[in-house]
This record gives structure tokens, sequence and C-alpha cells, in this order.
């Protein structure tokens, strides 16, 4: 057998040549599979490599944990017929005579349009003097001025009306219909009710999150919950705050992927193959469907679940990964939370390098024919 020495050498060269082309440094997308893992702690990094399977997702799978506290729950509903100081207070009395102390010539009425309760929670009334009204109900206010009253003119008739003042209100802002400060009325005693007075959530109910603030203690929940659950449509109280906003969590989706974007989470809770699908999935050119990795800063308590552990402290660099082929891969994607911050990263294939490697020497993405051509000749 005549071997061609001529062939040999030059297809020697031309591999010297793509290794060294190599080492210069090829543009992509970021480090491949054998770089990450070099980065573990059990080579020359301080990140925890860890193959997800079962185990891994149910230990990994944290959602956001909302609620009120029991001070929230256990608040009873606040009557609505108590006046406050700063409520506002509508006066209506009938005398039984022709010229009345209040009434004017020919009329047997007065009417007191807007009383406001001061800071003490006093009133003024004429002929019926200064009158504590806060703390008591409309009846019982109504029954004291008549008391008054009837040591000036015979048998007088009075009506109490509690109109929305300032007394008991809340603020509602954020993503509702009209943003401001409702009085608590006999129909907006509950959160629910009251979000319906300031025209409804205008937001997804899939991403929209309620927060009351009440002096310093302050709850959460999602609205949906505000529903599903009767004990969060708490009992409100004057001063408290309600805030209505978007679900501010999102991730990161970099490599070969069919875009790379930050991506705002459209549901209470995402999967890593959901992740995937929203920037157009893997990219068939070059995604490399055994290297999809999934960078988290793990707390201690899940990390040392995750690895078995009980001496880890603080948060924990974390490297999940997910093979797609794999028998049981798509189903693990599919089971995989993401959580807030989450980098996911899809590898290059390693023919992808090979080729932008053979490209650049011969200008050609033909590389392995143009390579066969040059090592002909």
């Amino acid at each position: 057998m005549k071997i061609n020495v001529s062939r040999v050498v030059k297809g020697i060269a031309l591999l010297s040549l793509v290794a060294t082309v190599s080492a210069c440094g090829l543009p992509r997308v970021g480090p491949n599979k054998a770089e990450i893992f070099q980065g573990s702690v059990l080579r020359e990094g301080d990140a925890f490599i860890v193959s997800v399977n079962d185990r891994v997702t149910r230990a990994t799978a944290v959602t956001p944990a909302f609620g009120f506290s029991d001070a929230f729950i256990n608040a009873g509903v606040v009557g609505s017929d108590v006046i406050r100081p700063g409520d506002v207070l509508g006066l209506t009395v009938w005398e039984n005579v022709d010229d009345g102390l209040l009434a004017g010539a020919g009329q047997n009425a007065t009417i007191l349009d807007e009383v406001q309760v001061d800071g003490n929670g006093n009133i003024f009334v004429p002929y019926a003097g200064t009158l504590k009204a806060s703390g008591k109900s409309p009846e019982a206010l109504r029954r004291l001025i008549t008391t008054r009253l009837n040591e000036q003119t015979p048998d007088p008739q009075v009506q109490v009306r509690r109109v929305a003042g300032d007394g008991a209100t809340v603020t509602v802002v954020g993503a509702v219909g009209a943003q401001g400060v409702y009085a608590i009325e006999r129909p907006t005693r509950t959160l629910s009710s009251m979000l319906a007075r300031a025209g409804g959530v205008g937001l997804e109910a899939e991403v929209a999150q309620i927060t009351v603030i009440r002096g310093t203690h302050r709850g959460q929940v999602w609205f949906q919950d505000l529903y599903q659950d009767p004990r969060f449509d708490i009992a409100l109280r004057g001063g408290d705050r309600i805030l209505v906003e978007r679900d501010t969590r999102a991730y990161t989706v970099l490599g070969a992927t069919g875009s790379q974007n930050r991506v705002e989470f459209t549901t209470r809770t995402i999967s890593a193959i959901e992740a995937l699908a929203q920037v157009g999935g893997l990219s068939s050119n070059v995604a490399d469907p055994t290297g999809v990795f999934v960078f988290r800063n793990e707390p201690a308590e899940i990390a040392n679940q995750v690895m078995g552990r009980d001496d880890l402290q603080g948060a924990q660099r974390v490297a999940y990964v997910l093979d797609l082929t794999e028998p049981n891969g798509m189903f693990n994607a599919r089971d995989f939370a993401i959580r807030d911050d989450d980098t996911v990263y899809v590898t290059e294939a390693p023919f992808v390098q090979w080729n932008k490697t053979i490209a650049a020497l011969t200008g050609s993405l033909n590389s392995v024919n143009t390579l066969n051509t040059l090592a002909g000749n």
C-alpha cells in the first residue's frame, strides 16, 4: 500500500491551522458545557452543578408565599354607621310649631346639609349646643339631639344621616380603574368591594397582586386568591392603604434560543419548558439539547436539601442542568419551576464551533466538503 506523504502532511498542517484558529477565540453565544462544568466546586469554581430529576424538582418547587396574617383575617367588619372624627353628617329637624327655633317663618323643617365632626369627635347644633358624636350611631345621636331640643321646642323630630366624609377612609392606588380616597360605607367594608368601588383591577388576574398596608403591618395576596379563599376578603379599617400592582418577577434567557431577552412572568408559576417557549424555544441550527442550564442563587435551606447536606450557609450558586434528550428529559423540564431572577442558558452544539472554525479558514459554511477538497489537493 502506497502512502501519499504529501497529502498526509497537508492534512496535518490543516488540522494544526484549525487548532490555531480555534484557540484564537471565535464568536459564540457563551460558554460551552465543558466550561460550565469546569466552574463546579469539584473542579475550579464555586458553583454546584446539579442534574435535574424528580427529587430536585420537588425540592426547588418554591413559589412566593403571599397571604394576610391573622391580625388582618380575624379583624371584624367595622360598623358602617359608627360616626368618627372627620365624618360629615346631614341633619333635618322638624318642629311642631308655626314659628320654630330653627325654621324660618312659614316653615317647620330645618336642614343642615353638612355638619362635620371635628377632631375631638364633637358637632355643634344650634340650641342643642356642642354634642359628642364620635363613637355613636346616627340613631343614638338622633336621640341625643332630640332630648336637647325638646327643652327648647315641643316634640321636635330629628333625622341624622351619615354622609361619606374622611373619618373612615382608605386610599386605593395602582392599577385600578380610579385611584383615590374612598370612605368605608356599608357596601365597601371589605377589600373586594372597595376594589370594585375603585373601578376594579386593571391587570390580568394571573399577574395582579394586592397589598394592604395598615400602620406598620403589611399583607399581600394574589388577586385570584382574593376570590378563591373568602378569608382573604378582609375587613377594612380607616387609614388602610391598598396597592394594586403587576407581578414584578422576571427571568433572563440567553444562548442558543429563538431570542435572548428578559421575560416577565405571565402566570403565577412557569416551568423551564414554558420559559424556553416564551422566547421561541431552542434554535434548531445551533442548540445543544443536552446543555440547558438554569443558573440561580439558591437559599441555604433549599441548597442543603438539593445537595443532601446540612452544612451550607448563605445563598449558594447552583447551575441546574437539563438534558432534554433523556427519556424523562422533557418531563423534567416541564416540571422544573423557574423562579425570580433565574438565568436560563442554552449551550451551542459542539459541531457549531467546529463549523465556525472551518468557515473562518475557508470562508465557506460548507466546512466538511471544503476541508476534504483542501486536503485532497
